[in-house]
Order: C-alpha cells, then structure tokens, then sequence
C-alpha cells in the first residue's frame, strides 16, 4: 500500500516554531478522528524554511487531504 506525505509549508524567522505548532495542531486532528497515523513532524529545509507533515496510506488522504488542505504532497519513501 502506497503512502502519502502531506506537506505545509512554512517561511519565514519563525519557520520552525510556526511547523512546530502546527504539528501540535495535527496531531489534536488525528486524536480528534481517531485515526491511525503515527508518522508526524517537522523537517527544517534551511533557516528560512521548515515543514510540517504527516504520513497516511494512499487510500484514506481524501478526506484528510480536504479537511486539512495541505500546501503539497509526495510519495513517502520512509526516511
């Protein structure tokens, strides 16, 4: 099963903490509709830029994807 990495984007001097903050926000949503996603967090491309994420299968981003509206998304591969 393919899974997806829904993507925020976030720039700016408060990039980081913004991404952070927003994580704190999507995990409240995954508890919220008790779903099963483990795979959350931040990833700091440069200074001026940081993401947050999360990972769902291919099958259940429809919903999430509407309800959350993320900036992007990509194949997730694992790290």
């Amino acid at each position: 099963m393919r899974q997806l990495k829904l993507i925020w984007d976030f720039r700016g001097m408060v990039a980081e903490k913004t991404a952070e903050h927003h994580v704190i926000h999507l995990k409240e949503y995954i508890t919220n509709n008790q779903l099963n996603i483990t795979t959350v967090g931040t990833e700091t491309i440069s200074d001026m830029h940081t993401l947050a994420y999360l990972v769902v299968a291919e099958s259940e981003m429809k919903p999430i994807r509407d309800a959350l509206k993320p900036h992007r998304g990509q194949v997730y591969l694992g790290k």
